[in-house]
């Protein structure tokens, strides 16, 4: 039991490093790793992956607000519009067969690394490497030195935009159990043209609301495996808040690319699972 837990935390705490640095809730991996290791059905799966999602995102929004790599107003409009969204999604979750829920997860996420990989690969290695040569230089003012008002101008339309996004981030994140990260990153990237480092943080506080509703919606549905939920969070609240500390050392063409490979990853562990590979 102990080592269980032990365990858990230790996933969580990979899990929290991804969510903080890539801009995600964390519930992309954490649906597969509760299918895998705690043997938990797709419906129980998905909604304590959501309930986790929750305190993962607050942690990685606090440190990312902190540390000037974000945009509050926007991710804000995100997540106002995903929240109205999200509960639409758990119900129909609830009336969807298992399979077909772990199936729409995997079609996104696969959806989302195709896209991040077509940009990483588009971008100049030069780039990557004078991004990189910055970020050695400023090493202690890195983080003061991404503003959003020095690289990213947000207007009345990015926020329209923005309300958009989050309605149909929203919608997923309800139906597949996940805080819609994956799917709102990508989409700020080439809509919104936002930076990854800005995108990354903007992300998690859309997240943070997002999950809320769909969270509350499983819970009442009894759906919700609240010991696997807190023993997940107990690594992945530290984790995101350090994985948030590290966005603004971290070049952009990596990011892309990180965040890229471990959607794949995600969409494997997930195919592999429901098609008894293991």
């Amino acid at each position: 039991m102990i080592g269980g837990f032990i365990a858990t935390i230790v996933i969580g705490l990979i899990i929290g490093l991804c969510s903080g640095l890539l801009g995600i809730g964390g519930g992309v991996l954490m649906v597969p790793a509760f299918r895998l290791l705690f043997g938990m059905s797709a419906l129980a799966s998905t909604a304590t992956s959501l309930f986790t999602v929750i305190p993962t995102s607050i942690s990685g929004a606090i440190s990312h607000v902190r540390n000037h790599t974000c945009i509050p107003q926007l991710g804000l409009a995100l997540g106002i519009g995903g929240a109205c969204l999200s509960p639409v999604g758990v119900l129909l979750a609830n009336q969807s067969p298992a399979w077909l829920v772990m199936l729409a997860a995997a079609i996104v996420v696969v959806y989302s690394a195709f896209t991040m990989f077509r940009k990483a690969l588009t971008m100049k290695k030069t780039s990557d490497a004078a991004s990189d040569a910055t970020a050695t230089a400023n090493a202690d003012e890195a983080a003061q030195a991404v503003v959003p008002s020095q690289e990213f101008t947000l207007t009345r339309r990015h926020i329209a935009t923005g309300v958009a996004i989050g309605l149909g981030a929203g919608l997923i994140s309800g139906y597949v159990g996940v805080g819609g990260g994956f799917i709102m990153v990508p989409l700020m990237l080439s809509i919104i043209g936002l930076p990854m480092r800005q995108a990354s943080g903007t992300s998690l506080i859309a997240v943070m609301l997002i999950a809320v509703p769909g969270a509350i919606s499983q819970g009442l549905l009894g759906n919700i495996d609240f010991l696997a939920g807190i023993a997940c969070a107990c690594g992945t609240i530290p984790g995101a808040f350090l994985g948030a500390q590290l966005v603004s050392r971290v070049p952009e063409r990596t990011l892309r690319l990180l965040f890229a490979c471990f959607l794949v990853v995600a969409a494997i562990l997930m195919a592999i699972k429901e098609f008894g590979l293991l």
